[in-house]
C-alpha cells in the first residue's frame, strides 16, 4: 500500500492506494497517522477510492486511527468508500460510527460545522 499526503485548510487527506491488510499497510497507516498527531494534523480524511481490499487487521488500524485523532482532539471521515468496504463497514455496524462522503470539497467543508 502507498499513501500520499495532500492538505486542504485544516484538514488532511491521505490518499491511500492498494490493499490495507495485517502487515501490508496497517503499518504505513499507523505510521503516518502518529506523525500527523505529533504535527498537530488532527483532521484527516482517509479516501479509500484506491483501496482494493481490506482485512480484519486493515478494518483495525482504520478504527485504531479513528481513537488516537479523536484523542488528539480531532477527527477521520472516509472517502469514496468502495462497495465490498462499506459492505464490511455495515457489518461491523461502524458504518453509524465514521462519517462517510462521495465528494472531497463535501469531506473537507464538513470539518467547518
Amino acid at each position: 500500500m502507498t499513501i500520499k499526503e495532500r492538505v486542504s485548510g485544516n484538514v488532511t487527506i491521505l490518499d491511500l492506494d492498494g490493499k490495507i491488510t495485517l502487515g501490508e499497510g496497517d503499518v504505513l497507516l499507523r505510521d503516518t497517522v502518529t506523525k500527523l498527531i505529533d504535527n498537530k494534523a488532527v483532521n484527516v480524511i482517509l479516501n479509500l477510492e484506491n483501496v482494493s481490499y481490506m482485512d480484519s487487521g486493515g478494518l483495525g488500524e482504520v478504527v485504531r486511527s479513528y481513537t488516537s485523532l479523536k484523542n488528539a482532539g480531532g477527527e477521520v471521515k472516509l472517502l469514496k468508500v468502495a462497495k465490498r468496504i462499506s459492505d464490511l463497514l455495515t457489518i461491523t455496524k461502524l458504518s453509524t460510527v465514521f462519517d462517510s462522503f462521495e465528494d472531497e470539497a463535501e469531506a473537507v467543508a464538513s470539518f467547518s460545522k
